[in-house]
């Protein structure tokens, strides 16, 4: 069987020694690691070579995209409140429906009223849940 060796730092970590016990081999792997990335991140970021950190600048949107993106958005929203008009008015029939002996149907009718006004919920808030996160 050919030997494995992975050599980090002043730590040794062989696949033989690893074949017995798979939970010590990650262990001894972790705290040979830990030395050299703790050195890493102790190091201040100007003396990596990015001056201040790393940039972060606000989104903006390609010259001539903002017209036709708002458009596709705006159909995604008729697209939602028509689906979701056609489920409320398919769950009400189903409870219609099974109003006479069909419970099962009327049920499940039921249930879906829930997860309609979910999804029209959460299509009402998506721009401000997204907005949170550009911020």
């Amino acid at each position: 069987m050919a030997r494995m060796t992975l050599v980090i730092g002043r730590s040794r970590w062989s696949r033989e020694q690893s074949e017995g016990c798979p939970r010590m081999s990650l262990v001894s792997l972790g705290l040979a690691l830990h030395e050299p990335v703790a050195r890493f991140l102790a190091v201040p970021a100007g003396e990596l070579g990015v001056a201040g950190g790393v940039p972060n600048p606000a989104p903006k949107a390609p010259p001539g995209l903002t017209g036709p993106v708002n458009t596709i958005i705006a159909w995604g929203k008729w697209g939602v409140l028509v689906c979701g008009v056609t489920g409320l008015l398919i769950c009400g029939a189903k409870m219609a429906i099974g109003h006479r002996n069909r419970a099962s149907f009327a049920a499940d009718g039921a249930t879906g009223v829930p997860w309609v006004l979910g999804g029209l919920s959460l299509a009402a808030v998506a721009s401000a849940i997204v907005g949170v996160f550009l911020r």
